[in-house]
């Protein structure tokens, strides 16, 4: 077998290193196959440390991508001949009207015309076309402010779940890997009681509808129901923090995280002991909420069963049973005896205990991983949200397929829709919490610098309508909470 020189063999090698350093997206007409082989070479090639299969998926990625702007560029193409063609057809027109050639000048003015319909036709089409890859990245023409209005520092892990009291005084509640709930003033951010019932992590928190009690669902397998009394402090000033929502925020580091040297919960009155103890289920307890008029409770685990619980003597009233793996969330509608449960299995489901002899169920399938939430909206919709990067709203009349569909960048974590303005507020895995409404239009992206915003991922979100101070708040793993004042005046005015 021949053999290279040196001298050959090291340009071979500076070639294959500036190949290394440089991406170039070449169209051929080749079949498919040689198509997608080709970059597969040379990325096998590439000293990459990426893993093969992160690799390959990026790859296939990269491959839709590709084909979906081929089709684009093919129509463009039709419609600049279809321009070509109708200016053609246009000055013949011209010249059987006028029975004599149209000045330069008047054909011009025609054909303009006629391109410029042409040309708005193009911009229609590209933008109908690229809505179905990119209809996460729509906006609207308002400046959404957005305030951070308060902080919540004082856990000592990550928080999973917020919620906002339903009944006066109007509290904030988290729950925590520290294996503790803290209800705050939301007002001045002082923690006002500590739960310390469980002995493992507390993975939510649901107030009551219309009681001083918190329902809390935890890693040690069990959901307790605890009763709180509490006196809300004098408010301070706030600090005017407004900035406009955008997307060019400064990134800060994943260690720039809250102190929490000082326990702030260690002064404020701890529960220790639960009301009621709702126990059955053999695995983690992720999830729980109240049903409407709160005489019954449910709850998600990880052992793939939801169950069904009366409040006042803590007995299991249905099983509920289905899913093929474990959940990840439930949720009740608020006017209504329905529960809605999301699993690892791609799927969530809807059961209904409207009448109480008849107990029906309907399975959603529309997601391709994790269903990481479901949540009720007004009507008859349903927001769902998945480590697919998708938000998808459905339409419990017609369960075939999604009404809207919302594409991110990230996964998306325990989501939540304020009622009054139909705004879907999405924490995702990349520190990001982005509004958007019902049709999948983005609203606004909440700041996030080294000077505020969550530093970890976020885990969840809440509205509160009627507070004047915050309506939204959101949790992460940097262990705070945040409060926001949402402002959107061109969604306000539409509605």
């Amino acid at each position: 077998m021949p053999t290279e020189s040196g001298s050959c063999s090291t340009a071979r090698q500076a070639k294959q290193k500036r190949k290394s350093h440089s991406l170039s997206i070449r169209r051929t007409n080749s079949s498919e196959q040689e198509r997608t082989g080709l970059p597969r070479e040379m990325l096998e090639g590439q000293d990459s440390k990426l893993p093969s299969s992160v690799r390959s998926t990026l790859l296939e990625l990269f491959g839709q991508i590709e084909r979906e702007f081929e089709n684009l560029y093919i129509e463009n193409l039709e419609l600049r001949r279809e321009i070509e063609t109708l200016n053609e057809r246009l000055a013949a027109e011209g010249q059987a009207i006028d029975g004599a050639e149209l000045s330069k000048g008047q054909l011009k003015t025609k054909a303009s015309h006629s391109t410029s319909q042409l040309s708005q036709k193009l911009k229609t089409t590209y933008k109908a076309s690229t809505s179905k890859i990119v209809s996460s990245f729509k906006t609207t023409t308002s400046r959404a402010v957005c305030q951070l209005v308060k902080e919540y520092i004082g856990h000592r892990d990550g928080i999973w779940d917020v919620s906002v009291a339903r009944t006066q005084p109007v509290v904030l509640g988290t729950a925590s890997a520290d294996h503790t709930a803290l209800l705050w003033s939301i007002e001045t951010g002082r923690c006002l009681v500590k739960y310390s019932g469980h002995v493992g992590s507390v993975n939510s928190i649901k107030f009551h509808p219309s009681e001083q009690l918190a329902l809390t669902a935890s890693g040690d397998q069990t959901a307790h129901i605890w009763r709180y009394a509490v006196q809300l402090p004098t408010p301070q000033p706030v600090a005017d923090t407004t900035q406009i929502c955008g997307e060019d925020e400064v990134e800060c580091s994943d260690k720039d995280e809250p102190d929490v040297d000082a326990d702030v919960s260690s002064d404020c009155p701890t529960i220790r002991v639960p009301l009621t103890s709702l126990k059955s289920h053999q695995g983690v307890v992720i999830a729980a909420d109240w049903l409407v008029g709160g005489k019954q409770a449910v709850t998600a685990s990880w052992d793939r069963t939801a169950n069904l619980f009366d409040v006042e003597t803590a007995e299991l009233v249905h099983s509920l049973t289905g899913h093929d793996q474990e959940l990840t969330h439930c949720c009740t509608h608020p006017t209504q005896r329905l529960v809605v449960t999301s699993s690892r299995d791609t799927t969530f489901r809807l059961w209904d205990f409207r009448d109480p002899s008849i107990h029906s169920v309907n399975v959603f399938q529309g997601h391709t991983d994790t269903v990481t939430s479901a949540v009720f909206t007004v009507g008859d919709n349903v927001v769902s949200g998945s480590d697919d990067r998708t938000v998808k709203v459905w339409d419990l009349r017609n369960m075939r397929s999604p009404i809207a569909t919302i594409r991110t960048d990230s996964a998306i974590n325990r989501i939540n829709v304020c009622v009054g303005q139909k705004i879907i507020a999405l924490p995702h895995d990349n520190r990001q919490v982005r509004l958007f409404d019902m049709s999948g239009v983005r609203l606004a992206r909440l700041p996030r610098s080294s000077r505020q915003g969550h530093r970890r991922m976020v885990c969840c979100s809440a509205w509160s309508e009627d507070h004047p101070m915050c309506n939204l708040f959101t949790c992460g793993f940097d262990r705070q909470a945040i409060g926001w004042n949402i402002n959107i005046p061109a969604l306000l005015q539409e509605k």
